[in-house]
């Protein structure tokens, strides 16, 4: 299996102080998963070092994710807060790199939030110089940035798997490409298969879960198929679990992302089910494109 699973902290955490973040390690090793994703909502708040042991104790890896507040607004035409969003954004590559991650994902290229007018063109071109310039800095490091397309309501910019790849194109840094999600899919997409094919080679990061963020399978949205159009698209890259249930996630993010129900208790649980759940179905999907390529022929 080429692709390396991970599950996000936020099935185990709230926040990566150094005992959570030890504990939420612990647990995703124990469980089987090649990676934690941590948010980097604060990336001065992580204690790289010590994360850094952590995962070389438990043998597994790491990745982040972030949004953007507001008053960091890169796609601003505010000087003074695209400053702000690129120092975050540099914050977040040198929690990264002492971390030993490889990956920074989540909405890089505008705030993380409902905007009330649409985007600019002059908007998204200054979100793409400055997106340029730290992506020139994370590949000093070997970190590839990857911007996660997401719905309606958490940005104005990319909301579909094309507009993820155009501003990608837009930023044109190679270490730059799509990150994609089915729930937000699940929302914004028409044909969510047709779309990870056609993003194809600019997916350099893929979050699974379901369409109500609670155990995989059990919510409306056709997963076989989703399974069945990465491995079309031949992704080979992470994939991770990404789950939210208001027994773990807390204020503001509770908030932003209206977790409202508590979908699971049991997060070791949640965890050990996705991880099963994806190996199954990435089983299934990969033996379905052998079954296609190697169709049996009459002598």
């Amino acid at each position: 299996m080429a692709n390396k699973l991970g599950v996000h902290a936020f099935v185990w955490e709230k926040g990566w102080s150094n005992e959570e973040a030890a504990r939420a390690i612990a647990a995703s090793a124990e469980v089987g998963y090649d990676f934690i994703e941590a948010a980097a909502l604060d990336p001065s708040v992580i204690d790289a070092d010590f994360t850094r042991r952590q995962l070389e104790a438990a043998g597994i890896g790491i990745n982040f994710s972030l949004g953007l507040d507001f008053d960091e607004d890169i796609t601003s035409d505010d000087a003074d807060m695209r400053a702000r969003g690129k120092k975050k954004l540099l914050n977040a590559v040198t929690t990264c790199r002492d971390c030993g991650g490889e990956i920074i994902g989540g909405i890089l290229y505008s705030a993380f939030g409902k905007y009330d007018r649409p985007a600019t063109r002059d908007g998204i071109e200054r979100s793409a110089e400055v997106l340029r310039e730290v992506a020139e800095v994370a590949a000093k490091s070997d970190i590839t940035l990857v911007l996660e397309v997401v719905n309606r309501y958490e940005t104005n910019i990319c909301n579909t798997a094309a507009q993820g790849v155009e501003m990608a194109k837009r930023v044109g840094a190679p270490n730059v490409k799509v990150h994609l999600d089915v729930y937000h899919m699940n929302i914004e997409e028409s044909d969510v298969p047709s779309a990870i094919v056609d993003t194809g080679e600019w997916i350099g990061y893929f979050h699974t879960g379901d369409s109500h963020r609670g155990y995989m399978g059990s919510g409306s949205i056709d997963l076989k198929a989703v399974f069945r159009a990465l491995a079309r698209a031949n992704y080979q890259g992470p994939i991770t679990f990404e789950s939210f249930s208001s027994r773990v996630v807390g204020q503001p993010l509770e908030g932003i992302l209206g977790i409202w129900r508590n979908l699971w208790e049991d997060g070791r649980d949640l965890a050990t089910h996705a991880l099963q759940y994806t190996k199954a179905q990435m089983k299934a999907a990969e033996e379905a494109e052998r079954q296609a390529r190697e169709r049996s022929r009459l002598p």
